[in-house]
């Protein structure tokens, strides 16, 4: 139990000893103090080096020893700045209080200046320096300022003199908050003796200015009931303006009421005409859709089964041509392999069909019948012998047409140097003569 007892004492000490170390080394500055560390040189902003570092806020790690820690207090320093006879433009001493408020600058630049100054200098001290720098800067204003611009504008006395004293506090160090004038008195009365002139002029002016305001009252009371009069004459002719201006209007608007009402009237018979163009037009669209409806639809349907029949038969007569085309090229191809015997079967095939076009020109010639009547006077060659005996000549005559109007002799065609002639029969017909 006492090993435990001994063992937890030295943690305690042990962790007292780490806090007061810890403590002795970190430095922590609050924000209404600045720690100057010193005993380490180190470069400023502007290339001056020093043996300190400052501390604004925050904190920081100090070596034992080595570097030391002092403070400045950020405090507000109130002062009671006053001057006795001092000489104002004119040469007219003047007594002067006023108030200030300065405190130890925190602006880098300027802190240094008051580190080096009033580092570890109590408050009281600091607040007497500033104290005669200011009086001593008001003393320098007043120079410059008459006694009347001093009481008057004070306004203006404190902004000079606070721009007066800028560059001799910033310098110290310090920052000048406020700057206040309190009083401005002087021991001759000058003040006072300016006051009662002043007085006296304002008293003399305001009596003046009643006086003229009286006057001014006055006229202006006569200009009144002048205007008041004018604007009552006004009114009444106003008034008259008006009542005609409404007789006016009156009549006006009985004329526009009327031309409304005929206006009425025309716009009801056009609405009455319209509407009845529209039924009208409604009417001759009816008619228009049953006409379609009754003649032209199924007219259109009649046309569309008739266009589409001849487009039925014109396909059928192209094809029967293109089939007749076909037969006529295989009729050819055979013709020019056979060679003259296909030349001579070719017409021999197309006598009939020559034949049947040339007795067709005869057709309408009817031979009910045929008398022979015999001469006796030929050698017993007269009668049906000679009748028979004209038939070459006939054929031959025949041919001889044939040939005339084809230039094909038939029976030179039908005349055969060969032995043997390839039967017609073989060959295939000629095509059926177009429709």
């Amino acid at each position: 139990m006492s090993l435990f007892l001994i063992g937890g004492l030295a943690i305690g000490v042990t962790v007292i000893l780490l806090i007061m170390i810890l403590s002795a080394l970190i430095v922590i500055c609050p924000p209404n103090r600045v720690a100057v560390i010193s005993g380490r040189s180190r470069q400023l902003s502007d290339g001056r080096t020093v043996g300190y570092r400052i501390l604004k806020g925050g904190r920081t790690v100090r070596i034992p020893l080595i570097e030391k820690v002092s403070w400045l207090d950020l405090n507000t320093i109130p002062l009671e700045v006053s001057v006795t006879n001092a000489y104002s433009r004119g040469t007219i001493p003047l007594n002067v209080q006023g108030i200030a408020n300065v405190k130890v600058s925190s602006k880098e630049g300027v802190l240094e200046n008051a580190a080096e100054r009033f580092l570890n200098v109590p408050n009281q001290h600091i607040g007497q320096i500033a104290k005669e720098t200011l009086e001593a800067n008001l003393r320098g204003v007043l120079a410059t300022l008459s006694p009347e611009e001093v009481n008057e504008d004070r306004l203006k006395f404190s902004q000079q003199l606070i721009d007066e004293a800028d560059d001799d506090i910033k310098t110290l160090g310090l920052d000048l908050d406020v700057m206040k004038i309190q009083n401005v008195t002087d021991d001759n009365l000058y003040l006072e003796s300016v006051g009662r002139r002043l007085t006296a002029e304002v008293v003399k002016e305001a009596r003046v200015a009643e006086a003229n305001r009286q006057s001014e009252s006055e006229q202006a009371e006569a200009k009144a009931r002048e205007r008041a009069e004018i604007a009552q004459a006004l009114a009444d002719r106003n008034i008259v303006e008006e009542q005609n201006n409404l007789r006016v209007r009156t009549a006006e608007l009985d004329a526009i009421a009327r031309a409304k009402e005929e206006q009425a009237l025309v716009a009801g018979d056009i609405a009455r005409a319209t509407a009845e163009q529209e039924l009208e037009q409604q009417r001759i669209e009816l008619e228009r859709r049953r006409l379609e409806a009754d003649v032209v639809t199924p007219a259109r349907a009649n046309l569309e089964s008739k266009q589409l029949q001849a487009q039925a038969e014109a396909a059928k007569i192209i094809e029967d041509g293109k089939a007749q085309v076909d037969v006529f090229r295989r009729l050819t191809d055979q013709y020019q392999l056979a060679g003259e015997d296909g030349q001579r079967i070719f017409v021999l095939n197309m006598l009939p069909e020559l034949v049947d076009k040339i007795v067709s020109t005869v057709n309408s010639v009817s031979i009910d019948r045929v008398a022979v009547v015999d001469g006796g006077n030929n050698g017993g060659q007269g009668g049906i012998p000679a009748l028979m005996a004209q038939l070459p000549a006939a054929v031959v005559s025949l041919s001889e047409q044939i040939e005339a109007a084809t230039g094909v002799d038939i029976l030179q065609s039908m005349r055969s140097d060969d032995d043997e002639v390839e039967p017609v029969s073989e060959l295939p017909p000629p095509p059926p003569p177009a429709p």
